[in-house]
Protein backbone atom coordinates (compact mmCIF):
# COMPACT_ATOMS: atom_id res chain seq x y z
CA UNK A 1 0.00 0.00 0.00
CA UNK A 2 2.74 2.32 0.93
CA UNK A 3 5.20 1.15 -1.32
CA UNK A 4 3.66 3.55 -4.45
CA UNK A 5 4.50 6.58 -2.77
CA UNK A 6 7.81 5.35 -1.54
CA UNK A 7 8.32 4.80 -5.35
CA UNK A 8 7.06 8.53 -6.29
CA UNK A 9 8.79 9.84 -2.99
CA UNK A 10 11.88 12.15 -4.11
CA UNK A 11 13.02 11.12 -0.64
CA UNK A 12 16.53 9.46 -2.15
CA UNK A 13 17.92 12.58 -3.38
CA UNK A 14 17.55 14.43 -0.15
CA UNK A 15 19.41 11.80 1.15
CA UNK A 16 22.34 12.22 -1.42
CA UNK A 17 22.82 15.60 -1.13
CA UNK A 18 23.16 15.10 2.42
CA UNK A 19 26.16 12.84 2.34
CA UNK A 20 27.86 14.00 -1.04
CA UNK A 21 29.80 16.75 -1.61
CA UNK A 22 28.60 19.60 -3.77
CA UNK A 23 30.84 18.56 -6.70
CA UNK A 24 29.46 15.34 -6.48
CA UNK A 25 25.97 16.47 -5.62
CA UNK A 26 25.76 17.62 -9.49
CA UNK A 27 26.49 14.28 -10.75
CA UNK A 28 24.14 12.24 -8.29
CA UNK A 29 21.68 14.29 -9.18
CA UNK A 30 21.55 14.07 -12.89
CA UNK A 31 21.28 10.18 -11.49
CA UNK A 32 17.91 10.16 -9.69
CA UNK A 33 16.59 12.01 -13.02
CA UNK A 34 17.29 9.72 -15.22
CA UNK A 35 16.41 7.18 -13.05
CA UNK A 36 12.91 8.68 -12.68
CA UNK A 37 12.91 8.73 -16.62
CA UNK A 38 13.57 5.47 -17.03
CA UNK A 39 10.76 4.45 -14.31
CA UNK A 40 8.02 6.88 -16.65
CA UNK A 41 9.39 5.55 -20.01
CA UNK A 42 8.94 2.07 -18.47
CA UNK A 43 4.82 3.38 -17.48
CA UNK A 44 1.90 2.84 -19.76
CA UNK A 45 1.62 5.45 -21.81
CA UNK A 46 -1.61 8.00 -21.48
CA UNK A 47 -4.76 6.93 -23.54
CA UNK A 48 -5.01 8.81 -26.37
CA UNK A 49 -8.97 11.14 -26.30
CA UNK A 50 -11.64 9.61 -28.25
CA UNK A 51 -11.51 10.69 -32.22
CA UNK A 52 -14.49 12.57 -32.43
CA UNK A 53 -16.49 12.78 -35.80
CA UNK A 54 -18.27 15.47 -35.70
CA UNK A 55 -22.58 16.11 -36.13
CA UNK A 56 -21.67 18.07 -40.18
CA UNK A 57 -19.79 15.51 -41.19
CA UNK A 58 -20.55 12.76 -43.26
CA UNK A 59 -18.01 9.78 -43.90
CA UNK A 60 -18.53 7.33 -46.98
CA UNK A 61 -15.66 4.47 -45.88
CA UNK A 62 -14.48 2.08 -43.47
CA UNK A 63 -12.98 3.06 -40.05
CA UNK A 64 -10.17 1.52 -38.09
CA UNK A 65 -8.71 2.22 -34.89
CA UNK A 66 -7.07 0.44 -31.71
CA UNK A 67 -8.54 3.15 -30.07
CA UNK A 68 -12.13 5.02 -29.22
CA UNK A 69 -14.72 7.07 -31.31
CA UNK A 70 -17.35 8.78 -30.63
CA UNK A 71 -19.43 9.45 -33.98
CA UNK A 72 -21.73 12.69 -34.07
CA UNK A 73 -22.27 12.52 -37.64
CA UNK A 74 -22.77 10.14 -40.27
CA UNK A 75 -21.02 7.01 -41.28
CA UNK A 76 -21.26 4.67 -44.32
CA UNK A 77 -19.30 1.77 -43.78
CA UNK A 78 -18.06 -0.49 -41.19
CA UNK A 79 -16.58 0.74 -38.05
CA UNK A 80 -13.91 -1.36 -35.73
CA UNK A 81 -12.66 0.15 -32.55
CA UNK A 82 -11.68 -0.66 -28.60
CA UNK A 83 -14.98 2.04 -27.21
CA UNK A 84 -17.73 2.98 -29.95
CA UNK A 85 -20.12 5.82 -29.03
CA UNK A 86 -22.78 6.43 -31.17
CA UNK A 87 -24.26 9.99 -30.71
CA UNK A 88 -27.98 10.68 -30.15
CA UNK A 89 -27.34 12.72 -33.95
CA UNK A 90 -25.34 10.09 -35.39
CA UNK A 91 -26.05 7.45 -37.97
CA UNK A 92 -24.23 4.57 -38.81
CA UNK A 93 -24.90 2.32 -41.90
CA UNK A 94 -22.94 -1.17 -41.58
CA UNK A 95 -21.45 -3.34 -39.39
CA UNK A 96 -19.81 -2.24 -36.03
CA UNK A 97 -17.49 -4.02 -34.41
CA UNK A 98 -15.69 -3.02 -31.01
CA UNK A 99 -14.92 -3.67 -27.26
CA UNK A 100 -17.54 -1.61 -26.03
CA UNK A 101 -20.11 -0.05 -28.17
CA UNK A 102 -22.59 2.39 -26.48
CA UNK A 103 -25.32 3.28 -29.05
CA UNK A 104 -27.43 6.61 -28.31
CA UNK A 105 -28.00 7.01 -31.39
CA UNK A 106 -28.84 5.01 -34.68
CA UNK A 107 -27.34 1.83 -36.38
CA UNK A 108 -28.29 0.09 -39.53
CA UNK A 109 -26.58 -3.17 -39.56
CA UNK A 110 -25.27 -5.62 -37.40
CA UNK A 111 -23.44 -4.78 -33.92
CA UNK A 112 -20.46 -6.61 -32.27
CA UNK A 113 -19.38 -6.06 -29.00
CA UNK A 114 -18.17 -7.61 -25.95
CA UNK A 115 -20.29 -4.69 -23.92
CA UNK A 116 -23.47 -3.78 -26.12
CA UNK A 117 -25.59 -0.43 -24.49
CA UNK A 118 -28.20 0.42 -26.24
CA UNK A 119 -29.47 3.79 -24.45
CA UNK A 120 -33.40 4.79 -24.21
CA UNK A 121 -32.74 7.08 -27.17
CA UNK A 122 -31.12 4.33 -29.29
CA UNK A 123 -31.97 2.77 -32.56
CA UNK A 124 -30.59 -0.33 -34.31
CA UNK A 125 -31.70 -2.22 -37.16
CA UNK A 126 -29.74 -5.13 -37.50
CA UNK A 127 -28.46 -8.30 -35.93
CA UNK A 128 -26.17 -7.97 -32.33
CA UNK A 129 -23.84 -10.12 -31.24
CA UNK A 130 -22.42 -9.81 -27.53
CA UNK A 131 -20.92 -11.15 -24.37
CA UNK A 132 -22.67 -8.85 -22.30
CA UNK A 133 -25.90 -6.38 -23.52
CA UNK A 134 -28.10 -3.93 -21.82
CA UNK A 135 -31.31 -2.29 -23.31
CA UNK A 136 -32.77 0.56 -21.41
CA UNK A 137 -36.52 1.22 -21.44
CA UNK A 138 -37.62 3.01 -24.73
CA UNK A 139 -34.51 1.81 -27.28
CA UNK A 140 -35.99 0.50 -30.04
CA UNK A 141 -34.41 -2.34 -31.63
CA UNK A 142 -35.47 -4.96 -35.02
CA UNK A 143 -33.04 -8.22 -35.34
CA UNK A 144 -32.08 -10.34 -33.12
CA UNK A 145 -29.39 -10.54 -30.35
CA UNK A 146 -26.86 -13.93 -30.12
CA UNK A 147 -24.70 -13.97 -27.11
CA UNK A 148 -21.14 -15.20 -27.85
CA UNK A 149 -18.10 -15.66 -25.94
CA UNK A 150 -16.15 -14.27 -28.04
CA UNK A 151 -18.19 -12.37 -30.39
CA UNK A 152 -15.30 -10.12 -31.95
CA UNK A 153 -13.55 -13.10 -33.48
CA UNK A 154 -16.27 -15.41 -33.99
CA UNK A 155 -17.47 -16.30 -37.93
CA UNK A 156 -20.45 -14.24 -38.69
CA UNK A 157 -23.60 -15.88 -38.46
CA UNK A 158 -24.64 -15.98 -42.20
CA UNK A 159 -21.29 -18.32 -42.94
CA UNK A 160 -22.08 -21.28 -40.71
CA UNK A 161 -25.45 -22.19 -42.60
CA UNK A 162 -23.64 -22.14 -45.63
CA UNK A 163 -21.19 -24.21 -44.50
CA UNK A 164 -23.21 -26.95 -42.94
CA UNK A 165 -25.34 -26.77 -46.54
CA UNK A 166 -21.83 -27.45 -48.37
CA UNK A 167 -21.72 -30.77 -46.43
CA UNK A 168 -25.16 -31.84 -46.47
CA UNK A 169 -25.44 -30.84 -50.14
CA UNK A 170 -22.90 -33.75 -52.16
CA UNK A 171 -25.36 -36.38 -50.79
CA UNK A 172 -28.22 -37.77 -53.19
CA UNK A 173 -31.35 -36.45 -51.89
CA UNK A 174 -32.16 -40.43 -51.52
CA UNK A 175 -29.64 -40.92 -49.13
CA UNK A 176 -30.39 -38.24 -47.29
CA UNK A 177 -33.94 -38.86 -46.48
CA UNK A 178 -32.96 -42.19 -45.36
CA UNK A 179 -30.45 -41.77 -42.77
Amino acid sequence: MFSKSKINDPGPKADDSARKAPGAEASQAARPESAGTEFKASAPKAKPPASVLSSDLHVTGNLKTTGDIQVEGTVEGDIRAHLLTVGETATVKGEVIADDVVINGRIVGRVRGLKVRLTSTARVEGDIIHKTIAIESGAHFEGSVQRQDDPLNANKPGQKPAQGQAQAQPRPAGEAAKG
